[in-house]
């Protein structure tokens, strides 16, 4: 006799998966070292006193263990003034007295590329793998499912045997089996676009005032998109570039460290290092990001000197300004200027820039500036950009 069994739901209390205290402690240093620039003794003294307010260490587990297993784990590098070498490891040289000044490592700033990935584009890992497409057919790896006629060049792999086959059945009949070119059929694929994209970074002295801290969320930006194109389009190229006063190329591995600076907002320097750049590139797909909070309020003029002006829009400078876009425009070099300042004058400064250039503008905060920054990358990848 069979038992009368009841089906149905069983609902727990959420408990947190276990983590260790080097864990716990590892996930809020890496924020703090990525708000620091990469400052390690600012970014423990930040933990120290996360630690005196939410109790985060025991007796058994304190930050100096902390500190330990960073250094034990290959995190941070202990260095001496007098060349004298790394501390970490017992025996080797320094006294262990604490003198030497502590920077963070290679390994560790790749860790927080992949962390600003995981928070910014985290839904890459449900969307699927492989580089995305153009919508035109043409030589490529990524199928679409549809059939065409054979043409002369085209490679072997992409022949289907079965449609092949039923094309030579019905046009020669069973019983003579004969396979002409006529009956060859392929199935398509999609060309795969590479891009080359500069990402600009304003890093004027307003990128930290009015009490919000704007160079934090565009480095996490820059670090999540860095470590996007490097390990899912590794063919696409990106290169950043800050601006302020002037503009000059920085290294991916330097952005954990990259700072705002006493500087205006030399806009114009930005986009002609950028098109300088992009000059440079194979790549026939080619677009220019802008993340920028504050009104163009700088130029370098022939002489070397600054010609600079705070207040309000200069037409001068603003000119300027419409007249790099229009250039870009010539090149076929999209600019997409993420704006985060919301003054009414700013914005329309943004669209006459974006008109002249036929490029896009998102006015935006914070808040959602990975998100709509991976988005137009993606969008742009389908397409050619002419």
């Amino acid at each position: 006799m069979a038992m009368n069994t009841r089906k149905g739901f069983r609902f727990v209390p959420y408990e947190a998966p276990e983590q260790t205290p080097f864990d716990k402690l590892f996930e809020i240093f890496q924020e703090l070292i990525t708000h620091t620039s990469g400052d390690f003794d600012e970014a423990i003294d930040w933990l120290r006193e996360l630690d005196k307010e939410y109790v985060l260490t025991t007796e058994e587990y304190t930050i100096d263990d902390f500190i330990e297993d960073l250094k034990a784990k290959g995190y941070i590098r202990e260095e001496f003034e007098d060349g004298g070498g790394q501390m970490g490891e017992e025996g080797e040289e320094g006294d262990g007295s604490g003198n030497g000044t502590i920077s963070i490592t290679a390994k560790m700033e790749r860790i927080i590329r992949q962390r600003a990935l995981d928070q910014i584009f985290g839904k890459l890992k449900r969307s699927g793998a492989g580089n995305h497409k153009t919508g035109k057919s043409g030589q490529g790896d990524e199928h679409t499912g549809d059939f065409r006629e054979y043409r002369y060049g085209d490679g072997l792999e992409h022949i289907s045997m079965t449609e092949s086959l039923k094309n030579a059945q019905v046009n020669h009949g069973i019983g003579s089996f004969n396979l002409s070119e006529e009956d060859l059929v392929v199935e398509d694929t999609q060309y795969k676009a590479q891009m080359s994209t500069i990402l600009m970074i304003d890093i004027s002295h307003s990128m930290i005032l009015y009490g919000e801290d704007r160079i934090t969320p565009a480095k996490k930006v820059a670090m999540a998109l860095s470590e996007l194109i490097t390990t899912r389009y590794p063919k696409d190229t990106l290169d950043i570039l800050v601006f302020g006063n002037d503009a000059w190329p920085i290294p991916i591995k330097d952005l954990p460290y990259l700072k705002v600076g006493p500087y205006h907002t030399n806009t114009v320097a930005g986009l002609q290092l950028a098109m300088d750049m992009l000059r440079r590139k194979r790549n026939t797909n080619k677009q220019i990001f802008m993340i920028t909070d504050g009104k163009p309020s700088c130029l370098r003029m022939p002489d070397g000197t600054y010609y600079k002006n705070s207040v309000g829009l200069d037409d001068y400078i603003v000119e300027k300004c419409y007249n790099m876009a229009r250039q870009a425009r010539k090149l076929h070099i999209p600019i997409t200027t993420f704006m985060i300042a919301q003054d009414p004058y700013l914005m329309q400064f943004i669209r006459h820039f974006t008109e002249a250039n036929k490029g896009k503008a998102f006015f935006t905060g914070l808040k959602g500036l990975g998100e709509m920054i991976f988005e137009d990358y993606e969008n742009n990848r389908r397409k050619r950009l002419k």
